[in-house]
């Protein structure tokens, strides 16, 4: 999701140390001088990382696309010899049989109708291979967040029920059908496997906060069974066939009233929310029921090859603004998950499962034979230390300052208050970690720092060895190696890139990139050849001017890791963002998405003017833009990328 500086979450109000504060005093004097002087200390790679481009033996080139230039017109573009194409954008039925309501142009449709439609704001996407094919298979996508002034004929105006419910509709998890049939892609309807998850789907609740006083309501007494998902953002698929989607900024959703309590200000509530739910939807009154917000923020886990099952909230990987959730597999077959939540100054977790992934036995799939393996571990927060070392620390009650005195009375608790834990045990403030990836050949983990432009103000902490930069409107992508597997606790780190523009005249935001240009980068992908995707996310209040004027619209480009180059693939249509990464087994199709076209500088669009900034894919007189899929193929048939 774009965030405008204005309204961004920034709530961790901890003591924490800066790495300043912590590294030796020799340290901190390099680390004081010039952007460069960091840069060159910091860039230094892996040693393993160096031996793919270090042997002096000739290596095939990973990119193999001519780039293409930065854009600013209303298309989408990719390079020569590649296809991009439409489907399934907000609004179009997801294919339930008996029940497929076409889309409206003046946005009429009503909230029965978005429930069985493709939500708002398409973000993370995974397609899922049906009987291994390419050709055919699931796409489980996620629906951000709404623009009320395009998802109703009229806005926030003669604010209802109604209203309220198709909004939340249009939130959650899409789960479709599509089928390579006569040289295009389409959605398959009807399908079996077509379900939306809304903000209004049961969902049950996993591990050690289940039943918990703090997960408990008026309505749910039990504490084990939530109504709905939202603000949904990245994904992933694990290695036994389940979707992970992230609960992000849950927070916007609640009025907290005049007088919000510590809990509430360190998980970013303010006094009135920014969507209206609670007029209509008392459960986001966090003054009538203040537990309600600890039931979102949790990595939700589906399994969209099987129509009967209920999603899982796994509260063991911690309570987070979720951007979303990867997992690395150890040698003996553990899962290893990661997590960050995005926003500013906030951690970086990772959680070991206590069991190994189990094989299809019994009857059972490998979904159903793991259904309880992300309900048992242990979770940690990173701390990067400023020599380019790091360190888990575990998030384990009664560990450290995780005691009952200083306010986590067992377990549950300090899961459903991961922040104030992470304040406790001195974990590193970071600038908004959003996406992550897991290069699993050279056993690495590559994580989105996208910006943070309260980095270094008045007031504010200052600049580190991890996150360098003053004022960070570019940001960066870091990356580490465990010290052995994945589930080590100590970790070396350094930074592929710091994004920005080599023309601008502020030295934090020329960035060090070798290749194209960008900013804020956002969603990360590893294709199986071993190539990191990039997706920006710029808000539209930054785009087109400043330190942005030769960036362009948001765009996607591809890295080739051992040598640092970047080069341009795709730019997206105005003030949209460039999200979600999948691709067929062969490597021949890939799944992006399109979110907000036509993002306005204020989140919230005219509904007099729908198309002001955009009219991206439908370009109609009169209509509005869309969030949607789109399908890239190579013309010849062959993998993306080369």
């Amino acid at each position: 999701m774009a965030k405008d500086f204005d309204t961004m979450e920034d709530s961790n109000r901890s003591s924490n140390h800066s790495l300043f504060d912590i590294s030796d005093p020799m340290r901190r004097v390099v680390l004081r001088g010039s952007v460069g002087t960091v840069a060159s200390a910091l860039f230094a790679p892996f040693v393993t990382v160096a031996s793919g481009c270090a042997t002096g033996g000739a290596t095939k080139a990973l990119l193999g696309f001519k780039a293409i230039p930065v854009a600013s017109t209303d298309t989408l573009v990719v390079p020569e010899g590649y296809v991009a194409e439409v489907i399934a954008a907000w609004g179009e039925p997801i294919g339930v049989a008996g029940n497929t309501p076409p889309w409206r142009e003046d946005a009429s449709n009503s909230a029965a109708d978005q429930a069985v439609q493709m939500g708002m704001h398409h973000d993370g996407i995974e397609y899922y291979a049906l009987d291994g094919s390419s050709t055919r298979g699931v796409l489980a996508m996620n629906h951000e967040y709404t623009d009320d002034g395009l998802l109703h004929p009229d806005g926030m105006r003669t604010w209802s029920a109604e209203k309220v419910k198709k909004a939340q509709a249009a939130h959650g998890v899409a789960v479709i059908e599509v089928q390579l049939k006569e040289g295009r892609w389409q959605v398959v309807r009807p399908s079996r496997y077509a379900r939306r998850f809304t903000a209004f789907t049961p969902m049950t609740v996993g591990g050690p906060a289940a039943g918990h006083a703090l997960m408990r309501t008026a309505a749910d007494p039990s504490g084990r069974t939530v109504l709905g998902t939202l603000s949904n953002c990245a994904s992933s698929q694990t290695p036994w066939g389940t979707y992970l989607t992230g609960e992000e900024n849950f927070a916007f959703y609640f009025d907290a009233g005049d007088k919000p309590d510590a809990h509430m200000l360190r998980w970013g509530l303010r006094k009135t929310g920014s969507y209206g739910w609670p007029e209509h939807d008392e459960r986001f009154d966090a003054t009538r029921h203040p537990n309600e917000m600890n039931r979102f923020g949790w990595v939700v886990e589906i399994d969209p090859l099987d129509p009967a099952s209920t999603p899982v909230k796994r509260s063991a990987l911690g309570h987070a603004a979720h951007e979303g959730a990867w997992v690395a597999v150890t040698k003996d077959g553990h899962a290893v998950v990661y997590s960050g939540e995005d926003a500013r100054f906030e951690y970086i977790y990772k959680f070991v499962s206590r069991d190994r992934i189990a094989p299809a036995n019994a009857g059972l799939t490998k979904a159903q034979a793991n259904r309880e393996l992300l309900d048992h571990g242990t979770l940690y927060v990173a701390r990067f230390n400023a020599d380019g070392s790091g360190r888990w620390l575990p998030v384990v009650h009664g560990q450290g300052p995780l005691t009952a005195s200083n306010g986590f009375a067992d377990h549950g608790e300090v899961l459903i208050k991961a922040r104030q834990a992470g304040d406790a045990l001195g974990a590193t403030k970071m600038d908004r970690p959003e996406w992550l990836a897991i290069d699993r050949k050279r056993g690495e983990v590559y994580c989105t720092l996208t910006n943070n432009s309260s980095r270094g103000q008045p007031n504010q902490p200052g600049v580190d060895a991890a996150n360098p930069r003053a004022n960070n409107t570019m940001g960066q992508i870091i990356r580490w190696k465990e010290d052995g597997d994945f589930d080590a606790t100590a970790f070396r780190w350094s930074h592929l890139v710091l994004a920005g523009d080599p023309a601008n005249e502020r030295a934090e935001a020329k960035g060090n990139i070798k290749g194209d240009i960008f900013g804020c980068p956002d969603g990360i992908a590893f294709d199986a050849r071993g190539v990191l995707w990039i997706e920006t996310d710029a808000h539209a209040t930054q785009m087109y001017k400043g330190e942005f004027k030769n960036i362009g619209n948001n765009q996607m480009l591809a890295c080739d890791v051992t040598t640092g180059e970047i080069r341009r693939f795709l730019t997206g249509p105005v003030n949209c963002e460039i999200t979600g990464i999948t691709f067929t087994p062969d490597g021949t199709t890939m799944f992006i998405n399109i979110q907000h076209p036509g993002e306005t500088p204020s989140d919230r669009s005219d509904p007099a003017e729908p198309g002001k900034f955009s009219m991206w894919p439908d370009y109609k007189r009169g209509g509005r833009p869309r969030s949607a899929t789109v399908v890239i193929r190579r013309k010849d048939g062959g993998v993306i990328g080369t």
